[in-house]
């Protein structure tokens, strides 16, 4: 246990008190940070806040004011946690942010984090140049069902399939399509990938798979261990899932239908496998080495 967490209440009065206390022992814990926030103290303030029902936004206002001891004892417990148990914050308060949108997370699926959130937020432009013509989305590997809603809130006019193997993390992609009211819209399915879709065509297919390689995955960090192992990891060289989904996309494609696919660090291994694939490659806020685009007529080889 930790030396420092058994007294901290005794000596910590205000939030600047905490957050101040959060950081150093976020350091000195060598704590990884990689889903959702950046560094020590942005997730300090975030688990702060969260724990205080305080507004995430609005840090400065409250710096000075005191705690009830019930108060304190409630960030000392969820500060120890994610030091000692290395559980990264979204599982600890049950939420993941993509933009604006929040969802419901636990260790049943992976913690939200995909550069196609970013491209949803301008409806895929210039890619797509009529989000209204859209009526029909495939989210495969939709874990938390996170981009499947992203994707109904874009294409006003299109029904959404959200395909995804494991009923647990579709369990939790229910209680997000609950919350958002899109039952109407977002229809959940279990299925190895397209085994289960049939014939159904899609204007667009995007999908966030499994990409970690598998010497990847023996190095993760603790944090990425409290997530199923079966969202991180895609065979030996992370492509398992990737060459699935390219090889039956053009079937369940419309005829100007896109695919949009997110490889992680993949993006030369994949083109050496695939030379003669045209891919177009997305610009993100990390580059143009993580998501790719392909037209249905530039699968036709496959």
């Amino acid at each position: 246990m930790n030396r420092h967490f058994p007294l901290a209440t005794q000596d910590l009065f205000t939030i600047r008190d905490y957050v101040r206390f959060a950081v150093s022992r976020f350091h000195q814990a060598n704590l990884f940070f990689g889903h959702g926030s950046s560094e020590a103290y942005d997730e300090a303030v975030y688990l702060v806040l969260h724990t205080l029902h305080l507004p995430l936004d609005r840090l400065e206002p409250f710096l000075d004011a005191r705690l009830t001891e019930s108060e304190r004892s409630a960030l000392i417990h969820i500060l120890q946690r994610r030091v000692e148990e290395r559980i990264p914050a979204a599982y600890l308060t049950k939420e993941a942010f993509l933009g604006e949108f929040s969802f419901y997370v636990d260790e049943r699926v992976i913690v939200p984090r995909s550069f196609i959130a970013e491209l949803l937020r301008d409806s895929l432009s210039p890619w797509v140049a009529d989000p209204e013509a859209v009526h029909s989305v495939l989210d495969m590997c939709t874990g938390s069902g996170c981009l499947a809603i992203l994707a109904a809130h874009m294409f006003p006019n299109a029904g959404v399939d959200a395909v995804d193997l494991s009923l647990d993390a579709l369990d939790v992609a229910q209680h997000n399509v609950d919350d958002y009211e899109l039952n109407d819209r977002v229809q959940l399915i279990e299925s190895d990938l397209y085994a289960k879709l049939g014939n159904k065509k899609y204007d667009l297919i995007i999908s966030n798979p499994p990409y970690v390689d598998a010497p990847s995955v023996a190095d993760l960090p603790p944090e990425y261990l409290h997530e199923p192992e079966l969202a991180l990891g895609s065979g030996e060289d992370g492509l398992d899932a990737t060459r699935t989904i390219l090889k039956h996309a053009a079937k369940h494609l419309t005829d100007n239908g896109i695919l949009i696919v997110e490889i992680g660090h993949n993006r030369d291994i994949l083109e050496s496998v695939y030379p003669k694939l045209p891919f177009t490659w997305l610009d993100v806020t990390a580059g143009d080495q993580f998501v790719f685009m392909l037209h249905r007529n530039d699968l036709s080889g496959l």
